[in-house]
């Protein structure tokens, strides 16, 4: 996508990111391994982010990027035998790693909840849509049948399930795939946690259920004051809905600031790379589309220097991308950072200047 195309998007969004604050959740140095046939494979690699309330975090990147890998890690739903190995995951600086499996799960729901992103299999088929939000109180709380079932029916409601009183007894494949992503929302929000992760959360539904449930989402944040990080691979959503954005490759964050600042001064190739592989309006010919070549490394075989350095347009067989790792280095705006040798060599659109 070119960058006139991107600017237009951000200058449609309806509002602007909250101004600075102490972070609700931290992430620092996050390293998190799974087995492999020669060793553990890093999966998630010193990864370090913040969110703060009321403010929208987009996390993007292709599949097998370690998006989803790193907020499972952060709440304690790492598919065992993998692990995290180092570092901080603080909410509200209460470093959750420190805490117990039945102190983590008390956190899970109040402080911090996760929207999946199937809501097919994120709920259970044997039981009323009532019942499953029911249950999620009764985890926290102590409630009576009726009160959990008043709560759930103006959860519902909150979500704007239409008819909610005769909904709440409805079994999930009553329900369309919007109205079941809006069912796991409001399973999210019960008991009004203060960050809020959605993995993917309109992957299947079409183009006008996703604008909606995106919507319920942004009005839920505001209402609530709640931290939200958007976990994605589509650009159009993060232009419209992100007051920050990080890119992830291979387990490690490659760029991340502001969405003004990531959109409009791109600093790393494979931001730029991922622009360029989405469709524009603007776009004469099939072949302005361009795709990424190869493939992301695998786990097991990680280049010595740059992951991306085999795939990138700019670097690919620079001497100094090939041996040297890059780390994350401020460019250009402020809270601006990308791991590139040579961000500098960039001009706004992350082509060579």
């Amino acid at each position: 996508m070119d960058q006139a195309a991107m600017k237009r998007i951000r200058q449609s969004s309806p509002e602007e990111g909250p101004e600075d604050t102490e972070p609700v959740l931290e992430l620092r140095n996050l390293v998190t391994h799974l087995p492999g046939e020669d060793g553990p494979l890093t999966i998630v690699n010193h990864v370090s982010l913040t969110v703060s309330a009321g403010e929208t975090l987009s996390v993007v990147g292709e599949s097998g990027s370690g998006k989803t890998m790193t907020f499972l890690s952060a709440i304690g739903l790492v598919p065992k035998p993998g692990r995290v190995v180092a570092g901080e995951v603080l909410l509200e600086r209460k470093n959750l790693l420190n805490l117990t499996p039945d102190e983590m799960r008390q956190v899970r729901g109040t402080g911090i909840s996760m929207v999946f992103q199937d809501p097919l299999t994120g709920l259970n088929p044997v039981f009323t849509i009532g019942d499953q939000i029911a249950e999620v109180l009764r985890a926290h709380r102590t409630v009576s049948n009726a009160e959990a079932r008043e709560t759930a029916i103006r959860l519902l409601e909150r979500v704007h399930i239409p008819d909610p009183g005769r909904r709440v007894d409805d079994y999930p494949h009553q329900l369309s795939g919007g109205m079941r992503q809006r069912v796991l929302i409001a399973m999210a929000i019960a008991l009004e946690p203060r960050v809020l992760i959605a993995d993917e959360p309109t992957t299947a539904l079409d183009v006008t259920v996703q604008a909606q449930v995106l919507e319920l989402l942004a009005e839920l944040r505001e209402d609530f004051g709640m931290a939200m990080v958007l976990i994605t691979h589509d650009l159009g959503l993060v232009a419209r809905h992100a007051d920050r954005v990080a890119v992830m490759y291979a387990g490690k964050v490659v760029e991340n600031g502001s969405a003004e600042a990531v959109f409009e001064h791109t600093a790393h190739p494979y931001t730029a790379s991922l622009f360029e592989s989405v469709p524009s309006l603007d776009a004469d010919t099939a072949h302005d589309l361009r795709t990424i070549e190869g493939q992301p490394p695998d786990p097991a075989f990680l280049p010595g220097g740059c992951a991306f350095e085999p795939r990138s347009f700019f670097g690919r067989g620079r001497s100094q991308c090939k041996t040297t790792p890059p780390t994350l280095a401020p460019v250009r705006m402020a809270d601006h950072r990308a791991a590139c040798h040579f961000s500098d060599e960039l001009d706004n659109s992350g082509r060579r200047a």
